[in-house]
Formats: C-alpha cells, sequence, structure tokens
C-alpha cells in the first residue's frame, strides 16, 4: 500500500514516473519556513477550540519547531514520492512525535494550506521590494542633490529637445519607483488576507476559529468564501502585474545608463567594478549590469502571463494546474530583487560628465521654444511666434550657426520685436530657471522636490 495521505481510497501504489512528474519539492520546498509557522498557529487554534488537548498542541509544536531547525541547518532530507513541502513536513512529524502528527492535519487541505504559505512568502517578499525600493529611491534623491547643477539636453524622440537639470532627470525615476512603492503597498493588502480554515473548498464541520488563527498569523483580514480562498490567485497576478511595470521603470533608466555611457553620448562613466571587458577587443567596457537588468525585464513580463494563462480558464475551486504558480512568483520576486540590489550599489559610483553634457544642451536649437516664448512676452500670437523661431532655425542652420550666435541685425530681420535682451532669454541658466510651473526642470523647484522626498522617505522609514 501507498504511503500517501490519501491511501485509502487506492489499491496500487503511485507510479515513480508519477511522483517524479508530480512532485514540486524542488521548488516548494522554500516554503518551509511559512508552512511551520502556519502548523504551528493551526495546532494552538485546534487547541484553543478543543479540537485537540494542549498537551498534543505542545507536543506538535514542539515537533515542529525541530523540524524547522533541522531545514534551517540544511540536514533535511527531501524525497520526490512526498511531493510537497507539506507532505514532507508532516512525514518527518510523524518520526519525530509519533501518531499525534496524524492530527495535524485536522480541519485543513492541503489547498488552504499552500494558499496560506504563499500568501505569507508573498507577504515577506513584497515588503523587502518595498524596503529596496524606498533605498533605491534614497539614491536617486542623493544624486540628484548631488547633480543640481549639472545641464544635460532633455530629449523627446531621442532627439535633443530642451535643456533640463540632471538632478530633475534622476528625480523622474524617483517618481517611477515612488508609483511603483505604492503599488506593491496597495497589493499587500490584499495578498495579506488569511485562507486556512477554508479547508479543500466548503470549509470545514470543525469549529475553528480562523479569526484566531489569522491573529496568530498577522493577518488583518481572513477570507470570506472558502472557495475563492482556495482558487484566488489574483494577489500574486497583481504582484507580477506592480513587478512588471516596475521593471519597465528599471529597463528605461538602464537604457539610459547605456546610451550615456556610449562614445557617442559620452555623459556617463560606469564604474570598473559594474563593467565588464570583451574576450577579443581589449579596448571594451561594456555596460553588461544595465544590459542584463534590460534583458531581465522580458523573463518578469513572462512570469505574469505565464500566471494569466494558468489560471484563465480553471473552473472553481482547485486545479492541480495551480501548482505551477510557484515557478512564476519566484522567479519574479527574485528577478526584481536582484535588480533592484545591484542598481542600488551601481548608481552611486556613476561618474557623470558635466563638461560634456553642457556642451551637448548647448548645441541643436535647444533654445528655439525660448525664442518662441520671448516673442509671446512681446505680444506675438504662439502661432506666429512659432513659425517665426522656425525661420531664424532655417536661417541659422544655412549660417552653420546657433541661434544665440546669429547678430540682433539678423534676428530682426524675422521679427521687430526683438531686442539685445533676447540673449540672455537664450542661455542655459536662463532657460532652466524660468521653466517655475510646478513640476518644472527650474532650479528651485527640483530643490523643493529633493527637499520634500527626503522627507517623504524619512517618514515613510519611521512608518515601517
Amino acid at each position: 500500500m501507498s504511503e500517501k495521505p490519501w491511501d485509502g481510497r487506492f489499491a496500487e501504489r503511485t507510479d515513480t514516473s508519477v511522483e517524479a512528474f508530480t512532485s514540486s519539492i524542488q521548488i516548494d520546498k522554500r516554503l518551509y519556513p511559512y508552512d511551520i509557522e502556519g502548523s504551528v498557529a493551526h495546532c494552538r487554534m485546534l487547541a484553543k477550540v478543543g479540537v485537540i488537548t494542549e498537551d498534543e498542541s505542545a507536543a506538535l509544536v514542539e515537533g515542529l519547531w525541530r523540524i524547522q531547525r533541522e531545514l534551517d541547518q540544511g540536514h533535511f532530507q527531501f524525497d520526490d514520492s512526498l511531493e510537497d513541502i507539506h507532505m514532507h513536513i508532516e512525514a518527518r512529524l510523524l518520526q519525530e512525535v509519533g501518531k499525534v502528527a496524524r492530527k495535524l492535519h485536522t480541519a485543513r487541505s492541503r489547498n488552504d494550506q499552500v494558499a496560506l504559505d504563499t500568501r505569507m512568502f508573498l507577504r515577506d517578499a513584497t515588503g523587502r521590494i518595498i524596503e529596496g525600493l524606498r533605498a533605491l529611491r534614497g539614491v536617486l534623491v542623493a544624486l540628484a542633490d548631488r547633480h543640481l547643477d549639472v545641464i544635460l539636453p532633455g530629449y523627446t524622440h531621442l532627439q535633443r529637445a530642451q535643456p533640463v537639470l540632471l538632478a530633475h532627470h534622476w528625480m523622474a525615476y524617483y517618481e517611477m519607483f515612488t508609483r511603483d512603492a505604492e503599488r506593491f503597498g496597495d497589493s499587500l493588502k490584499r495578498t495579506n488576507v488569511m485562507p486556512l480554515g477554508a479547508a479543500a473548498l466548503a470549509g470545514t464541520t470543525y469549529p475553528i476559529d480562523r479569526h484566531y488563527t489569522a491573529e496568530l498569523l498577522h493577518f488583518p483580514a481572513v477570507a470570506a468564501n472558502s472557495m475563492d480562498a482556495v482558487a484566488d490567485r489574483d494577489f500574486i497576478l497583481e504582484f507580477l502585474a506592480a513587478a512588471s511595470i516596475c521593471m519597465v521603470h528599471f529597463s528605461r533608466l538602464s537604457e539610459e545608463l547605456v546610451i550615456w555611457s556610449s562614445s557617442e553620448f559620452r555623459f556617463i562613466e560606469l564604474a570598473d567594478a559594474f563593467s565588464t571587458g570583451s574576450s577579443i577587443m581589449p579596448q571594451k567596457k561594456n555596460p553588461d549590469i544595465p544590459e542584463l537588468i534590460r534583458g531581465k525585464t522580458g523573463r518578469v513580463f513572462g512570469d505574469l502571463m505565464a500566471l494569466l494563462t494558468l489560471m484563465k480558464s480553471l473552473p472553481l475551486a482547485y486545479n492541480r494546474d495551480m501548482q505551477e504558480d510557484k515557478p512564476p512568483l519566484f522567479d519574479a520576486v527574485d528577478t526584481l530583487q536582484g535588480c533592484l540590489d545591484i542598481t542600488i550599489k551601481m548608481l552611486p559610483t556613476i561618474k557623470v560628465k558635466p563638461d560634456v553634457m553642457r556642451q551637448s544642451a548647448s548645441v541643436g536649437f535647444l533654445n528655439a521654444t525660448d525664442l518662441a516664448d520671448y516673442l509671446v512676452g512681446r505680444g506675438v500670437p504662439f502661432r506666429n511666434a512659432h513659425s517665426i523661431a522656425g525661420r531664424c532655425v532655417a536661417h541659422a542652420l544655412a549660417q552653420g550657426k546657433e541661434l544665440h550666435h546669429l547678430t540682433l541685425q539678423e534676428l530682426q530681420n524675422f521679427s521687430k520685436v526683438i531686442e539685445a535682451d533676447l540673449f540672455d532669454h537664450l542661455t542655459l541658466e536662463h532657460m532652466i530657471n524660468r521653466r517655475q510651473s510646478y513640476g518644472g526642470t527650474a532650479t528651485e523647484n527640483v530643490r523643493a522636490a529633493i527637499a520634500a522626498a527626503g522627507k517623504r522617505l524619512a517618514e515613510e522609514k519611521v512608518a515601517a
């Protein structure tokens, strides 16, 4: 006879090929701390409501903690025939404490058990990612503060558009990663719901106290529908969606670091410690870290698509397909955490080249809009001013000059309202500091944004 927990129904042993195919232990063994913590809380609840005795609960809890130490120390033996971490721990508990171990599974199923373990795992992982995002946002604020006087060209369509402060650019990524942290924080509300006690799908006949279990496990809410409790993987999908958006931001930042460090741009230089060389070209210094982050973005997108595809046609309630939810979840958590950690280390080591950035912002007619704005300030309708500025650019192109290199007489040929004070309006500093609309790149705006971000990060740290 099989030693499986369902052996009463079956007359034949499970084929070893089936055991190997259905085993998830190499994936879900990382859930063991949560499985044990959940089992301990379950035991204490069962004792509280009188389903088992206090002595039985104490024996089970002591045995579970011994198994945890064994797992922590790497001495635990795994076996495909036991399928998953739940069965491994239960089988080992039988060896540790004897027949009382057979009472551990009273009033629960592996369906609600794995839902609990996964939620507890993701709750912790989400908390670590939020912490990592706060650290990353702090790095970006520090970079912005350091580069408050550095000017570079801002781009649209990857064409030079208008000058901006490098600090403003860094703070744009601060805003992106702040939204990511908020998304993860919001998803945490729906992850932090306790499913245990739903049993297989219909609840249980035992007089359990699910709210007491939730209290022991620090869940603020209890799943309200037993079928939904075991069938729900929305919380994973929501995490993966937030992780995918976050990886978009990592990828965009990485793309800029790759471009900026190229010989064509030369805006920055990546530290040797975060670069690699070529096996054939001795002169190469490659931005492999940003490139790998950019590449790993596709993995996280794939994790989201895998789980969406998995869940899209499953009838209620639990189906074995859902065993496949953990590979994409674990991969996304590990990938995102790795990108967070390496970026936090890499960004402060970047060497910025202010002179190169400034030179790039000084050519390419980035002050054409400011010429139009100058004309508007002297009563010219904007569309007319836009046309005049465009004709000035065409003339400057023909002369091989920038707008601010044209003479006053040349400029007045296009509009008589232009006076000598125009040239002050066309300097980089003037262009930067005139953009005082809320959220604009004016130095005082950016300084205020940095201060507000620093205050918010400090408050978040205290709240955490």
